[in-house]
């Protein structure tokens, strides 16, 4: 391993081991994420309409433009990586699933399409395996809630809002749950959100960057201190600083995307899994700023 790898892995298991001890949530990553424990300012006035998202003071909005073309990729025959059986196929089919017709978002799909995600990310190495682990930590507690005694209330965003509200299980601003088993259905969905956003940025930059521009890590060290670093402790976002000068380059995503397939077919690829995951961010984004749901972390 990198000197600069190992200094990032052993000041991640530093923090961790700082903030789990002093029981302080940590958010991830893409990400995918470093840790999914966010914290979050409380949110402003006027959170709940479709026009104005719960977003704390003094950051940049967190709704993720909808780009004129920039996410259409070029006309031509879709590579076996991005079929249902590819690699990225696997990722984009459950979570273009979780889209319901009516304006919902399946859970049991939603979920589906992370378990295909933390597969894809995590052999990009130990920042993504650290981060990923946190990810795959929260799907499990939120399919425990899906599948379990109490499934009929968490079928969708929507019902599991509503339903858990009702019921009071919703934490108050500003107070942490001990562990990811004690949350709200709600919270983890919301800690799971952020992650994905980091995904989303990460994939669609590493797709469209040119030549002699900013190399993979840099890109996704960016989308890492838009999407997440506001939400992490000093600690854990030097940890991530150090850790992404070993990220893995272009060339490697194209290649673990899109196996045997020519560069301008695995960056179409990952540009088309990267619209998708916006689709799905955009319109969590807007159901939980309509229920004011967006400061539980």
């Amino acid at each position: 391993m990198a000197p600069a790898a190992a200094v990032g892995v052993a000041l991640l298991r530093l923090a961790s081991r700082r903030w789990v001890r002093h029981a302080i949530p940590l958010a991830l990553l893409l990400l995918l994420l470093l840790s999914l424990r966010a914290w979050s300012s409380r949110a402003p006035p006027g959170c709940g309409s479709r026009t104005q998202s719960c977003i704390p003071e003094r950051t940049p909005p967190v709704q993720v433009p909808r780009q004129s073309g920039s996410l259409e990729a070029p006309e031509w025959e879709e590579p076996p990586c991005g079929g249902p059986q590819g690699v990225l196929g696997h990722v984009m089919g459950p979570f273009q699933a979780s889209l319901d017709p009516e304006g919902d978002v399946v859970l049991s799909q939603y979920l589906a399409g992370w378990r295909a995600l933390v597969r894809f990310l995590t052999p990009l190495g130990s920042i993504f395996a650290f981060a990923t682990s946190e990810a795959s930590a929260k799907v499990t507690a939120l399919e425990a809630r899906v599948h379990g005694p109490e499934a009929a209330h968490y079928s969708s965003l929507l019902a599991m809002a509503a339903w858990e509200r009702r019921e009071g299980r919703l934490e108050r601003p500003g107070v942490a749950p001990r562990d990811t088993a004690s949350s709200s259905g709600s919270r983890i969905l919301l800690l799971l959100h952020r992650a994905l956003r980091w995904s989303q940025l990460c994939l669609h930059r590493v797709a469209t960057g040119g030549l002699g521009g900013p190399d993979a890590g840099v890109q996704c060290s960016d989308a890492y201190r838009t999407a997440l670093g506001l939400h992490h402790p000093w600690v854990v976002r030097q940890a991530a600083r150090l850790a992404f000068l070993a990220f893995p380059g272009r060339g490697r995503w194209l290649q673990l995307a899109c196996p045997g397939a020519g560069e301008a077919e695995a960056r179409a690829a990952l540009v088309r899994v990267a619209g998708t995951l916006e689709e799905v961010y955009n319109r969590t984004q807007d159901l939980l700023a309509e229920r004011g749901l967006l400061q539980l972390a």
